[in-house]
């Protein structure tokens, strides 16, 4: 494994510099390829229960609504969802009656969505998998719960980083 990430930085250095700036590239792949394997994990759990109609992006949409009553909008500058087909999906969702919507009283242009109890089904399918996924790797001693805050903390502050630098550059 080693071998493969270090031949994968071609260009790097093996000065401290040089390593940190390949474990900052490897930890971008990671976050990429952790996101695909966080859909892929959903997928098999919605196959497993018989829910083919619906795909992991979806699933994952369910959930991040929750019990909350918003707009499109709401759940991008919220950062609920990340695909750029939001409009697509919602649609797909009310069509499939996972999600129920209706137009404001005070902006018709405006439609609030909710999950149906459909979509309430596969947001608690996702929470027990969640769970499920949580005690596996603090059990199977993949993870240490101090290990879980600092994976936590660390993506945040790059988060944070990563905003002051779009703030600053939309000023």
């Amino acid at each position: 494994m080693a071998i493969a990430a270090k031949s994968s930085l071609v260009g790097l250095d093996e000065t401290p510099q040089g390593q940190i700036k390949g474990h900052f590239l490897e930890s971008l792949r990671l976050v990429e390829r952790l996101h695909r394997r966080l859909l892929d994990i959903v997928k098999m759990r919605l196959d497993e229960t018989g829910r083919t109609e619906i795909n992991s992006v979806q699933a994952l949409l369910l959930y991040n609504i929750g019990d909350n009553e918003m707009t499109a909008g709401e759940l991008r500058t919220r950062g609920y969802y990340l695909g750029s087909n939001v409009s697509y999906n919602l649609k797909k969702l009310v069509e499939m009656d996972y999600i129920e919507h209706e137009r404001s009283e005070h902006d018709r242009r405006s439609v609030r969505i909710r999950l149906s109890d459909k979509g309430r089904d596969v947001k608690a399918l996702v929470v027990s998998l969640f769970d499920e996924q949580l005690a596996d790797a603090l059990g199977g001693k993949h993870m240490t719960p101090e290990d879980m805050k600092g994976l936590r903390d660390a993506l945040r502050g790059l988060e944070r980083y990563w905003s002051e630098q779009i703030n600053y550059a939309t000023l």
